[in-house]
Order: C-alpha cells, then structure tokens, then sequence
C-alpha cells in the first residue's frame, strides 16, 4: 500500500469515528426528552441567568404544548434553552409563560419553539398592551334631569346623559340606553360578580366601596403553584402578586363607576348597576401598560374563583391592540366554556375592524361583545372603530361622567368607556335570570337594540344599547 493509500484510509477512519460520536450524542439528547422529536435547543445543562434588568422580569413568551406532552418534560425541553417555566395557565391546558434567560429577542425565542412542531402547538412573544383611549376632556357641565320613580338621588346623575339624556349639553333627547325605565325593573344583586380586567379599581372609594368584591372569608386565599399565594381579599394584582389590586392609574377605576358607581345613595354618580359585586384584575401599570402574559392569569384567576363558587359571569375589558394573540384568545374562550361573558372595547383609531383588526375585541368567540362608542347625538364618535361584521353594538362612550381617584370624579371618552354600559347592562340581565347562559345573555344584549340610521351598515347590529328592552321577559 502506498503513502498515498494509507492517509486515504486514515481520513476515512477519522470520519467514520466523528459520525459515531454525533449519532450517539443526539440518542443521548433523545432519549434525556422521552419524547419523539429532533428541537432546535442550546445544549445547556442547567439554566444560568444574566444579569437582568427590571423591565426584563416579565417571561419573553408564551407556548402552548400539544396534549400529551406532560409539565416535567416541558421543563427539560426549557432547560435545554436555558429556559425556566415561570407560569403554568391553568385554565388552557399546556399554555406555559417561559422566562429565556439569556435575554435574547422574543420573536427569537418564539421563533425557537415554533421550530419544534411536533410537541408545539404555537408560541409568541409576550405581547406589551397600552391603554389607546383618545385625549380625555373633564370639565364637567350641569344638567337637569327628568323626574321618575326610579330616578337616584346621586348630585351628579344630571350630567350623566348616557343613562338619561334630556338634551343637556347640547345632547338629543332619548339619545341614552334607558336606565330609568330599566331601573323600574331591577337595580341590580349583589350576588352578580363583573370583573373589570384593567389598571385596578380604587376599591376604597366612597361611590364604590358598597359594591366592591370581597373574598368571602370561607375561599380560600388563590394560590397558584409556581407563582405562590396571592393576597386576593380585594381582587386579583396580576403585575405583582404581593400587592392588592389597587387603581394607581385612574382608567379602570372609572370603569367600574359606570358599571356598578353605588345609586341612590346621596353621592357622586350612579352606576349602571345601583348594587352589585365589582371584582378588581389589575394588569396595567400607574402609566398603562401591561402584557399579554399578565392579562391572562387575571383571567385565568377568573375562572378559578368560578370554579370554586365566585358567581363571575362578565369581565370587562377596555382595551387593546391590532397584535393577535392565540394565547389570550384561548384564555377568553376558556372564560366563556365557564360562563363569563367578555365585553370588550373596540378601539379609537376611527377605523374598520372588518379590515384592520382589533384585539381582544376582534375574536371570534361565542362569549365575546365587540362595543362601539356613541356620542350624546347618537352619532358614532369620531374616534370609535366599527365593523359591520366585527363590531357588535354600540353605546354612549363620549364624555362619560365617572368615578376617579382619591374619591375624586372626572369626565373620560373612548370605547372604554362604551364597553362598561354593555357589561352593567348584561349584569342587569343577570340580577333578574341569575340562570341565563352567556350565550342567551349575548344575544339577549344584542337583539334588543335600538336601531339608528347613523349605525346602519357600520355595526352588526344596528343599534344602540337598550337597557330596558334587555331586562323584558
């Protein structure tokens, strides 16, 4: 054999020897996962964090597992990445929030997980949500009100025409969802729950204090395994669960004054609702910002307190954002399989959301309402998105008189503001059939609008919301 042949052989050897070692290191990584897939992962044998910063606290995605793939190999497929799980959803089996601690770019991370598509359905980036309502205005101009039985004695219900309009202001006559006659009918139960899904309620004010949720003292505190025990006395605090669900924003606070601000009682405004159950989910900050991740374990704390007896039966949720989210989407649906009916904003860009969409508002779930704003002449506002397929009803959300800070009241616009009357009403409903399901509740809400030429074409139904139609038999 000559020289030639002889170092011929040996590259041969040295191949044959490198293939074998590769072979066995991928059996190796097989065999560690049990599970029948080749993943994508950096080969790191325990997590190891870098140093962090605070904005980067929050888990980079979310990942949904297909069925089968049980907690304990998720957690070896994520030590692979050098990935912890920060939180198991509940109520959305194999829906996992994952902490990448190298700090790399989300969409890389997600991208990561996609790539391995026989043990994952999808996953995404940690999407951030911002409150969009349009520039507020809070001067506040006084009104009279029409003489009824029903009428509260609450100072400032004369500038509420969303609940009776007269014309003051410069209003239309009639141009509101009827609360007086509603009102004749039921005022409301304090054994109706609404969850006002936002930046917290100021649970402590004196217009809303009567009606705020209370844990009742035989539930047990929440505990969630891999986040802890949270003090839930108040409510739900999504962003931090040592602290309580106080408003230190403003936004969900006057929320839950026009859904459920206490009536007739000498004070401030009256709620859509004079006597009901508001359950605080705190999931945005003092400066409006929250994320995918957080809204969903408060929906996800939701459902829990369903479960175990809390007669939640809507959230409420006034805001949004044109990135969709199949995490939150089946967050909300698994609300809905529990009865609880979401009522959402559909935003302020002025725009069509059968072309451009809007989320959550947007999803197509049996459980979901879709609410345009309305002005006090019954014109669609200049700010409010409508769809004739994606945009459901319509009602008063353009200079909304309602409960604020430090016991304080101010004057707010948007489609936050319309989605509120949707969701008081649909407690209405419920104070009087406490049975309906949420899907008879929906279409309750929905065929019993007033129809306006102004919202023809523009919103599916037609109309108007109408207290008072709502609550008849």
């Amino acid at each position: 054999m000559n020289r030639n042949n002889i170092w011929i052989h040996i590259g041969i050897a040295v191949i044959l020897v490198t293939l074998a070692a590769v072979l066995g290191q991928i059996d190796r990584w097989r065999s560690a996962l049990k599970i029948n897939t080749s993943p994508s992962v950096r080969s790191t044998p325990m997590p190891k964090s870098v140093a962090r910063t605070k904005e980067d606290n929050e888990p980079e995605v979310l990942v949904r597992f297909k069925p089968g793939v049980t907690l304990a190999e998720i957690k070896k497929i994520t030590a692979m990445n050098n990935d912890v799980v920060e939180d198991e959803i509940e109520s959305v089996k194999g829906l996992t929030a994952i902490d990448d601690l190298d700090n790399a770019d989300a969409e890389a991370v997600a991208e990561q997980y996609r790539e391995m598509s026989s043990v994952v359905s999808y996953a995404e980036p940690n999407y951030q949500i911002k409150l969009d309502d349009p520039a507020q205005s809070y001067s506040i101009q006084d009104g009279v009100h029409r003489p009824n039985d029903a009428t509260p004695d609450d100072p400032q219900f004369s500038q509420q025409w969303a609940l009776n309009n007269i014309g003051q202001d410069g209003g239309t006559k009639g141009a509101d969802i009827k609360a007086l006659e509603a009102w004749q009918q039921t005022q409301g139960s304090d054994k109706v729950v609404v969850a006002v899904l936002d930046s917290g309620v100021d649970y402590t004010h004196t217009d809303l204090r009567a009606n705020m949720w209370l844990r009742p003292d035989n539930l047990p505190q929440y505990t969630d395994d891999e986040l802890g025990t949270f003090n839930d006395e108040n409510g739900f605090n999504g962003t931090d669960n040592a602290a309580d669900p106080m408003d230190d924003n403003g936004h969900g606070t006057h929320c839950a004054g026009i859904i459920g601000a206490e009536g007739n009682n000498g004070e401030g405004i009256a709620g859509v609702n004079w006597n009901v159950r508001i359950m605080p989910l705190k999931f945005m900050g003092r400066g409006g910002f929250g994320t995918t991740k957080d809204a969903i374990e408060a929906i996800n704390y939701a459902i829990d307190r369903k479960q175990h007896g809390v007669n939640v039966r809507v959230i409420n949720a006034s805001w949004g954002s044109t990135q969709k989210s199949k995490a939150l989407e089946d967050a909300i649906r698994a609300a809905g399989e529990q009865g609880i009916l979401f009522v959402a904003a559909a935003g302020n860009d002025g725009s069509n959301n059968d072309k451009r969409p809007h989320y959550p508002s947007n999803y197509d779930l049996p459980n979901v309402i879709s609410v345009a704003a309305l002005d006090r002449n019954d014109q669609l506002a200049s700010f409010s998105n409508w769809g004739p397929k994606t945009v459901h009803i319509a009602a008063p959300g353009k200079d909304i008189d309602s409960t604020w800070l430090n016991d304080d009241y101010r004057e707010a616009s948007g489609t936050s503001m319309a989605a509120p009357h949707v969701a008081g009403v649909a407690a209405l409903i419920l104070a009087k059939e406490p049975n309906l399901s949420v899907e008879k509740l929906r279409d309750r809400l929905l065929k019993s609008v007033d129809p306006l030429d102004s919202l023809r074409g523009r919103i599916e139904s037609g109309g108007r919301l109408d207290a008072a139609k709502a609550l008849k038999d």
